[in-house]
């Protein structure tokens, strides 16, 4: 399927990742480092973006194309468009696909990694695409 992947910077630089909610088909529970999801048919990629980032962050702002890939998993194959915004929230999370949210920094990334699943997907499409110090 195609879907789109917004990682969100804030001006201090820290990314923002959230839980998924439980009740998620796919990877329910785990942990992501962009906002994002599927494209409807006859979609423009943009607009997709814009409307997910509203959908669960309840937010809206300028969307930065980081590019394309695809990622095949067992689980899920898709034909991705990565972007990033840089924004502070507040965040409303009022479709109650997001739980929790938070802002970490590298090595907060690094350990809530370690401690928890995150979603292999947007780990696979969006961290190569941001700062070099987010793979590191």
């Amino acid at each position: 399927h195609r879907a789109v992947f917004i990682a969100v910077i804030g001006s201090d630089n820290r990314l923002l990742v959230h839980r998924r909610a439980d009740d998620k088909d796919l990877w329910p529970g785990y942990w992501d480092v962009a906002a994002g999801g599927v494209v409807g048919a006859g979609e423009a990629w943009n607009d997709a973006a814009a409307r997910e980032l509203g959908e669960e962050l309840g937010v809206s702002a300028t969307l930065e194309a980081l590019g394309g890939a695809t990622f095949d998993h067992p689980d899920a194959l898709v034909v991705g468009r990565i972007y990033v915004v840089h924004h502070d929230g507040p965040f409303h999370f009022d479709d109650g696909e997001v739980t929790e949210a938070r802002f970490v920094n590298p090595s907060e990334l690094g350990e809530l990694r370690a401690a928890h699943p995150f979603c292999p997907d947007s780990i696979a499409l969006v961290l190569p695409r941001l700062d070099p110090s987010w793979t590191a």
